[in-house]
């Protein structure tokens, strides 16, 4: 397949601006639950959008290295992105707006999204450059199915059964204290941490199988089975081993898996199989992806840290602009979130018509 499929990077725009909007209320005390991670097990719209995005980096491996030769110079360039987006997450982590601009090193957080993204766009490259696809689906498999065994039955050294539960008995929680300590998002566990790394890269390989299917036309119907099958799969799992964003269970990466192929299937018919233009301003956020995320992080950090007054400058535009009187706290949390993603969405289109595209 020569054309561009337009869809994913409508998807891959999609996320970005979810993102955004997750992650830029007006204020945290008045959030729609949507718009929330689930406590711990379960599942809402918001837990989508990580591993969206990294099955849509899956997708865009294949078609960047589908033809690509076994050589030094092709891994040079993967560990080049790789290093570019760790450096980046951890410089969101460390940098402050103010004097000495750096984070305390003894406490600063080492885990992250982008960090994650760069690890596992290294790892599932590497296997993807280097296995077929029979060999990364068994891989898939081994990982899934290793992670639920190390997590749900694997005893500690003094014989406590580890649990799923937000406690040091539990396996991924465990690895991250012992080995990142203050290093963490919270005190005892950290949404990004190492050992749940593993599992995220079945998501992104799953993300190179669709692509895989995709570039051989197989058709929107048996994609929509296949979403179907394994939105059944992973629900099924889930009895066994809930769905959890924070461990990325393994149920978590097969329904994430299932729900974006679904979606993706949806829009691959409307707008590259029937031609229907829609949503082009997803598209010019999905072009600048990672740049409009680490800017709207960045500059998102920087306005909750910079002082006005007895606030700071997100709390200051958001009650002198968003809060009134007929609107409900939630609505005008919501408003100021929306009107965050609108100015990145205007920033993507303006740098799409000047040419402008950022590649990490």
């Amino acid at each position: 397949m020569s054309k561009r499929i337009e869809s994913v990077d409508l998807l891959r725009g999609f996320t970005i601006a979810a993102m955004i909007l997750v992650n830029t209320p007006g204020t945290w005390s008045s959030v729609y639950k949507p718009l929330l991670h689930a406590e711990w097990n379960g599942l809402t719209p918001t837990d989508l959008i990580f591993p969206f995005f990294l099955f849509i980096v899956g997708i865009s491996i294949y078609f960047a290295y589908k033809n690509k030769s076994n050589d030094a110079l092709v891994y040079k360039k993967i560990l080049i992105r790789s290093v570019k987006l760790i450096g980046l997450g951890i410089f969101l982590n460390i940098f402050l707006p103010y004097y000495p601009f750096i984070k305390d090193f003894d406490t600063f957080r080492i885990p992250g999204v982008l960090q994650r993204i760069g690890i596992v766009f290294f790892i599932s490259s590497i296997l993807y450059i280097n296995f077929n696809w029979k060999i990364l689906v068994t891989i898939s498999i081994a990982i899934l199915i290793g992670y639920w065994f190390i997590l749900g039955f694997l005893p500690f050294s003094d014989g406590t059964l580890p649990t799923f539960e937000r406690a040091a008995n539990n396996w991924a929680n465990y690895i991250d204290l012992n080995i990142l300590g203050n290093h963490m998002w919270q005190s005892d566990y950290d949404p990004e941490g190492i050992f749940s790394t593993l599992p995220s890269i079945v998501t992104c390989i799953s993300g190179i199988l669709i692509g895989k299917l995709l570039d051989n036309n197989i058709g929107v119907l048996r994609l929509f089975i296949l979403s179907l099958l394994l939105l059944s799969v992973g629900y099924l799992f889930h009895m066994v081993f809930p769905i959890n964003k924070a461990l990325w269970s393994s149920s978590f990466v097969i329904v994430t898996s299932g729900w974006a192929t679904l979606i993706l299937t949806i829009i691959y018919y409307f707008r590259d199989v029937k031609n229907f233009k829609f949503g082009t301003i997803f598209k010019y956020l999905g072009i600048n992806a990672i740049t409009i995320y680490f800017l709207s992080s960045f500059i998102s950090k920087t306005m909750y840290l910079t002082k006005l007054g007895e606030s700071n400058l997100h709390g200051y535009l958001y009650e002198t602009i968003f809060v009134q009187s007929f609107f409900t706290d939630n609505f005008s949390s919501f408003l100021y979130a929306l009107s965050v993603v609108i100015f990145y969405a205007g920033l993507a289109l303006y740098m799409f018509r000047k040419n402008i595209f950022i590649k990490v």
